[in-house]
């Protein structure tokens, strides 16, 4: 068999590339680790007038777990009480869908009391330091 060819990216893969390597982990996750990858799931904020999504909340399946990938709220919308709004109902469906926890990252200066107050516990960090900003790992299990 020839030697596989590697080719450097030093900026963003294409989508083709990115897939290449997801579908050749997920081929090897799914034969060893006896779980298939469930799909996502988002509950989006949609502007009142427009309807166009604006935000909102993104999981992906963890192998037991649901990891909240993103959760992003406009400014204007802030303090309407929909961060926890979104938790709570990602924790529905996680629920359902029978993971034993949901679990996230979070910087420094994003929301990690937030998170705290839901009932979720830090269980790893990045330190900071000279061009690097602490990021925090919190888990929350059923």
């Amino acid at each position: 068999m020839p030697t596989p060819v590697l080719d450097i990216i030093p900026n963003e893969p294409s989508a083709d590339d990115l897939r290449a390597i997801v579908a050749s982990l997920n081929v090897y996750n799914d034969a060893n680790s006896g779980m298939a990858d469930q799909p996502g799931f988002a509950i989006v904020i949609r502007d009142p007038e427009t309807l166009v999504a604006v935000g909102g909340l993104y999981a992906v399946d963890g192998y037991g777990w649901a990891f909240v990938r993103y959760l992003a709220i406009p400014g204007q919308y802030r303090g309407l009480g929909l961060g926890r709004r979104l938790m709570e109902e990602a924790e529905k469906v996680a629920r359902a869908r029978g993971y034993i926890g949901m679990w996230l990252d979070t910087f420094e200066f994003q929301a990690r009391p937030f998170y705290e107050k839901l009932g979720f516990e830090l269980f790893g960090e990045l330190e900071g330091g000279p061009g690097a900003i602490p990021r925090y790992f919190l888990k929350k299990r059923f």
